[in-house]
């Protein structure tokens, strides 16, 4: 099991669509709207790296989605 926290920088008028999107993934245990360089981050557990990379692709795909980081640990 791998937990991961992903640090997502959307267009700012999109922040709550691309959290409400985010929160879909069944993965994704929680996830906020916060301040600074990121506008969301979420957390959520995996059961291996190539589903860490799958659900970041999609999440790239949101509409609004500027870019993503990715903080991993088993």
């Amino acid at each position: 099991m791998l937990s991961a926290y992903v640090l997502i920088k959307t267009i700012p008028t999109r922040i709550e669509d691309t959290l409400s999107e985010v929160k879909k993934f069944s993965q994704v245990k929680k996830a906020y709207m916060v301040y600074g360089r990121w506008d969301i981050v979420a957390l959520m557990d995996v059961s291996e790296y190539k589903e860490l990379k799958t659900i970041t692709a999609e999440i790239n795909s949101i509409k609004g989605v500027r870019s993503t980081e990715t903080l991993a640990s088993t």
